[in-house]
C-alpha cells in the first residue's frame, strides 16, 4: 500500500500543500474548520510525518528520551523501571506523545550524553528524563548546554537547574526502622545500591540519623549494584559474622527476594531469625514465603508525574520541582521481634 503525502491531503481537503502542512504542526495560517478537516482526512488516510520532515519544518517530534545506564537484560527483571516507564508512557499517550528508550551498556556518562546530543541534532526527541542521578552528574550542565527540555527522576539536590520529580526517602527509612527497633531489633543492617547515586546518599543519611535516635547498637552498610546476585553475596556475608543483624533493610525488592532465599539456604529461618524489609514493594513481595514487608509506593503514578512535568517544561511553562507522595511501610510476614540472645 503506497503511504499517504501530504499532497494527497491537499488534494482531497481541496487546499494547497503548505495549508496542510500549516494544520498538520499545529502553526497559524488556517482556520480552526480548516484545520480540523486536514486533521481528520490526515487521520483517516492514515497519515504520520517522519521524524526528520517534523524536523525541518521546525514541527515538535512529539517524542521523548529516556536513556538508562545498563544491560538491556536486566530491565525485563527490575520491577522499578517497568512500573516507571509503564507511567511514563501512559501519561505521554493522552498528548500524543510516544517514548523513545534506548539502553546505553557502558558505564561511561559521555555516552548517554552522546546518545542525547545525537536525538537533539536530529530532532528525534523534545525532551528527555535523566534517571540514577549522581552527586556532580555530568548529565547535568550536558543537556543544560545542549538546550534541551530535561527532567531529573530523583532528588533536586543533584538537578543543578533542571525541575525534578522526587519523593523524601528520609521519611520512608525512618519508618522501617522505627518498625524494626519497635519490635525489638537492635542489630541492623543495609544492603544497598549503588553508593555515588543520589538516592541512594540520600538513603544513606537517613539510615544513620534513624539509628543514631534509635537504640540501635549495631547498623552496617553494604553497597552493592542492585542485582539479585550482589543481594544474596551480601546476606551471606552479612550472616557469616559473630553478630550478625538481625533485621536487613534491602535497597529494592530484587535484592531482598534473593537475600531471602539465600538467609533460607543458610538455615536462618524468616522472620523468626532474621527479619527482611524490602524497599519498592512489586507483586512478587506478596508471592515470596513468607511475604515480604516492604515500603510501597506508586510507581507508575511517580513515573506519570515526571512525564507531565517534563511536557510542561517542553510546553514552554516555568515549573519547580514536584515532592511526590513517600513509600509507605506495609507490614507482611517477614518481620518479627529479633530472636532471644
Amino acid at each position: 500500500m503506497k503511504r499517504p503525502t501530504i499532497a494527497d491531503i491537499a488534494r482531497e481537503a481541496g487546499v494547497s500543500k503548505g495549508a496542510v502542512s500549516y494544520a498538520l504542526n499545529d502553526r497559524p495560517g488556517v482556520s480552526e474548520a480548516t484545520r480540523a478537516r486536514i486533521l481528520a482526512i490526515a487521520d483517516r488516510l492514515g497519515f504520520r510525518a517522519s521524524a526528520a520532515a517534523r524536523a525541518l519544518a521546525g514541527a515538535p517530534a512529539k517524542v521523548v528520551g529516556l536513556a538508562l545506564q545498563r544491560p538491556a537484560s536486566t530491565l525485563g527483571v527490575e520491577p522499578f523501571f517497568m512500573e516507571l516507564v509503564s507511567g511514563v508512557e501512559a501519561e505521554l499517550s493522552t498528548r500524543s506523545y510516544a517514548l523513545m528508550l534506548r539502553m546505553v551498556p557502558d558505564d561511561e556518562a559521555a555516552s548517554e550524553i552522546d546518545v542525547y546530543r545525537q536525538w537533539w541534532i536530529e530532532g528525534r526527541v523534545d525532551g528527555v528524563l535523566l534517571c540514577d542521578v549522581r552527586a556532580d552528574d555530568p548529565r547535568v550542565p550536558a543537556v543544560e548546554e545542549i538546550g534541551m527540555p530535561a527532567v531529573i527522576v530523583g532528588p533536586p539536590a543533584a538537578g543543578g537547574g533542571l525541575a525534578s520529580v522526587w519523593s523524601d526517602d528520609a521519611v520512608s527509612v525512618a519508618e522501617a526502622l522505627d518498625h524494626l527497633a519497635g519490635l525489638g531489633h537492635r542489630r541492623v543492617a543495609r544492603v544497598a545500591g549503588i553508593a555515588d547515586l543520589a538516592h541512594t546518599a540520600a538513603r544513606t543519611r537517613a539510615f544513620a540519623e534513624a539509628c543514631a535516635r534509635l537504640p540501635v547498637t549495631s547498623a552496617d552498610t553494604v553497597w552493592t549494584d542492585y542485582t539479585g546476585e550482589a543481594g544474596a553475596r551480601a546476606t551471606r556475608d552479612l550472616l557469616r559474622r559473630g553478630r550478625r543483624p538481625t533485621a536487613i533493610v534491602y535497597d529494592n525488592d530484587i535484592m531482598a527476594i534473593a537475600g531471602l532465599a539465600t538467609a533460607q539456604e543458610m538455615g536462618c529461618s524468616v522472620p523468626a531469625d532474621l527479619s527482611i524489609v524490602a524497599w519498592d514493594d512489586s507483586p512478587v513481595c506478596g508471592l515470596v514465603h513468607p511475604p515480604l514487608t516492604a515500603l510501597t509506593r506508586d510507581i507508575s503514578a511517580y513515573g506519570a508525574h515526571a512525564a507531565r512535568l517534563l511536557l510542561a517544561v517542553i510546553g514552554g511553562e516555568r515549573v519547580g520541582s514536584r515532592l511526590d507522595e513517600p513509600a509507605r511501610l506495609v507490614a507482611r510476614g517477614s518481620t518479627a521481634p529479633p530472636p532471644r540472645s
